[in-house]
């Protein structure tokens, strides 16, 4: 007879050792992923911290082009980043006004003071910021074609570097980027060598050195060139300078005495403007072993406030080259009606005519000058009602001497 099913319950055996061995391994490896996405994570919850931070302090590049190896700088977060996507720091920006120019949002900023200071590198670097657009296109100006060379040569070290392809066209003085954005280096010596780029537009405009311009006509007309047809492009006018130069007046009215330094501000054409000073300090790859310094400490008395101290208030064939403002320069107060007053006029007419009246303190004999008329085209007659309408709340006449020009 066949076997008869048993009604029965059949007990189910003990799992074989290597079942175990199995669905211990499954478990373990289970947890290992889950602390290797777990650290993932944590990884990217600390990138994302660090990039914030590091772009609330202005530290990146709206270009993400930084320069220099050192990354060990940065926060062990992004070095991992550039590690795994196999990325390198191109350029880094050396704390201070290096790193305040390449992060300025104004329109127009000018980059300037003493020598040394990295202005012309962070110039090279400022114009990477949009190169991943094609429709990007800067232009880098010096006063003559011999003096872009230092700029050019610095270029082909760097550019390369931070944007692997790009391409060097000799004869155009013209950078080729891998995206279709372009660097053109070019020059403005005469005010006519501006109609060299009527019709072309720019996206970012540099001047290296500005006050090489004896008039701001050449930079106005420029910045006419400045647009763009990509929305996410923002346009920029950059220049540095020292002070000094034949155009040193123009830039110092420009960019220095609206506003305190760093201090945003809108000029006259509504542009958004920034006053950055640089210092040798600021550059610890000259000023570390002190001899460029003593270099600077050398030069006579006027060029060493400039190019030392970076002093805009002072300029070449000044009767008072140890002028300075934190020492000759005093608040007002109300000068008593008792004190000696004098007045002493130059007269001119293409140039300026000059009225000056000072207060003699009596204590010490010190000259103060408290009031200031500095105005060209101003005939013998015109002269003489601005300074009487100046002397209006004057208690007496004031005695003065006028230069025999003027009869």
């Amino acid at each position: 007879m066949a076997d008869q099913k048993s009604d029965q319950p059949r007990k189910r055996g003990r799992p074989r050792n290597s079942e175990l061995s199995d669905v211990k391994a499954a478990i373990q490896a289970q947890r290992r992923l889950n602390r290797k996405t777990d650290k993932v994570k944590k990884l990217r919850r600390n990138l994302t911290v660090a990039e914030h931070k590091l772009r609330k302090e202005k530290k990146v590049l709206t270009s993400n082009v930084l320069t220099q190896s050192e990354t060990k700088e940065l926060p062990d977060a992004i070095q991992e980043h550039l590690t795994e996507t196999g990325s390198y720091v191109a350029f880094m920006p050396n704390e201070g006004p290096q790193r305040d120019f390449l992060a300025a949002s104004e329109k127009d900023v000018l980059y300037g003071g003493a020598a040394g200071g990295g202005k012309s590198f962070a110039m090279l670097i400022d114009p990477l910021r949009s190169c991943h657009f094609k429709e990007h296109r800067a232009l880098i100006l010096r006063k003559s074609m011999p003096e872009l060379r230092e700029l050019i040569d610095k270029s082909r070290d760097l550019y390369p570097r931070a944007f692997q392809g790009c391409k060097f066209r000799e004869v155009e003085k013209l950078w080729n980027f891998p995206s279709g954005a372009k660097i053109e280096f070019g020059f403005l010596e005469r005010d006519a060598d501006v109609y060299r780029y009527q019709g072309q537009a720019y996206s970012w405009i540099g001047f290296d050195e500005i006050t090489h311009l004896p008039t701001e006509f050449g930079w106005n007309y420029l910045a006419s060139r400045l647009r763009t047809t990509n929305p996410k492009i923002q346009t920029y006018l950059r220049c540095t300078a020292n002070p000094g130069g034949v155009g040193a007046q123009w830039v110092k009215k420009r960019y220095v005495d609206p506003q305190e330094p760093t201090k945003t501000f809108k000029g006259d054409d509504g542009l958004t403007r920034k006053f950055i000073p640089a210092r040798l300090q600021d550059n610890p790859y000259l000023a570390e072993d002190g001899e460029y310094e003593k270099m600077l400490l050398s030069l006579p008395p006027v060029q060493r406030k400039q190019l030392l101290e970076g002093n805009w208030d002072i300029a070449e064939g000044a009767a008072f080259p140890e002028f300075d403002i934190k020492t000759h320069i005093i608040s007002p107060f109300d000068i008593p009606s008792w004190w000696e007053r004098i007045k002493a006029v130059d007269y001119g007419y293409s140039s300026e005519s000059c009225c000056l009246w000072a207060a003699v303190d009596p204590d010490d004999k010190t000259i103060i000058v408290y009031r200031e008329l500095y105005q060209k085209g101003l005939t013998g007659d015109i002269l003489a009602d601005r300074i009487t309408e100046l002397e209006g709340t004057e208690v007496k006449s004031i005695a003065g001497v006028l230069d025999t020009s003027a009869w």
